[in-house]
């Protein structure tokens, strides 16, 4: 058995890195925990997200999981009423912040709702580009070339994990499933391993069968008390667990302790495997309970 919980931290708003990001690395050291940030690169186009208000279940998740109350108006007009702020260059000095406080740093992206909503179906020629941008954008501030990539919203297409390999990344984290695989796409083999998402997010709980701000985490926590055989990954978001939500991460900092986890770093987590024993999986889409629209999985 894996006594660990990898904590994946999506970073996918200008507000989220100055604002949530502080909120979460003194949380995780006060409470000597580890975990990986994956941050946006480029513009903050949020206020794009009313594209999507009538999509079948937008209007609802918004509401259960009290997406104004998160983002706030300004984030929600970025790229609208209000300029698109850059992120990669006006955050720059937080995401060097998070690295000299001794966590790993990773790409999230170039533009997270233009690749969320478009690179299922985009060419090779658009993907790469894409990634390009954010890791070009990621070495300028670092000085070192990223080696995790983390895909907004689970989203990625065979472009994208051939780059991933192409890039010669440790890993990529672009899936939901249950353990670490090497992916492949139509029997193609990708030379990237994958640490997929394990468990459910917040905002795919929170309300949805009387599950609340108040109780879930003790739902959270109930799927973690029978330790798995591969660890756990948990993904978070600097928008929601770094703001609103931050006690009720605190709850689950302090539940997995109690249950002997170590909470680590993706890069970590990674260490407890032979890449070249990874099996293999097909990389598939599927609609998960509490989201919208369909995600890679591990098939």
């Amino acid at each position: 058995m894996i006594k660990q919980i990898a904590l994946k931290i999506d970073v996918d708003t200008y507000r989220g890195t100055r604002e949530g990001v502080p909120h979460l690395v003194d949380a995780l050291q006060r409470h000597q925990a580890q975990a990986s940030f994956f941050f946006l690169m480029g513009a903050d186009r949020s206020g794009r997200v009313f594209k999507h208000l009538f999509r079948p279940g937008f209007f609802n998740k918004a509401k259960r999981t009290s997406m104004l109350q998160h983002y706030g108006y300004k984030t929600l007009f970025y790229g609208t009423l209000l300029p698109a702020p850059n992120v990669g260059e006006k955050c720059a000095d937080v995401m060097r912040s998070v690295r000299d406080a001794g966590f790993e740093v990773g790409v999230h992206g170039n533009e997270r709702l233009r690749w969320q909503h478009q690179v299922v179906s985009a060419d090779e020629k658009w993907t790469q580009h894409e990634m390009q941008q954010a890791v070009n954008r990621f070495t300028q501030i670092f000085g070192v070339a990223p080696q995790s990539h983390a895909a907004a919203g689970w989203q990625t297409n065979r472009f994208a994990l051939r780059h991933t390999q192409h890039l010669a990344l440790q890993y990529s984290s672009d899936t939901r499933g249950t353990r670490p695989f090497m992916p492949t796409w139509d029997a193609e083999i990708i030379a990237c391993p994958q640490l997929p998402t394990t468990l459910p997010t917040l905002d795919e709980f929170i309300g949805r069968d009387g599950i609340t701000t108040d109780n879930v985490a003790q739902h959270i926590l109930a799927l973690t008390r029978t330790p798995s055989a591969t660890g756990h990954v948990f993904n978070l978001r600097a928008e929601l667990e770094g703001q609103l939500w931050l006690p009720i991460f605190e709850q689950l900092l302090q539940g997995w302790r109690e249950q002997g986890y170590a909470m680590v770093a993706l890069q970590t987590y990674l260490q407890n495997f032979k890449v070249s024993e990874l099996p293999r999986h097909e990389v598939k889409r599927a609609t998960l309970a509490g989201q919208i629209e369909a995600v890679s999985v591990q098939g």
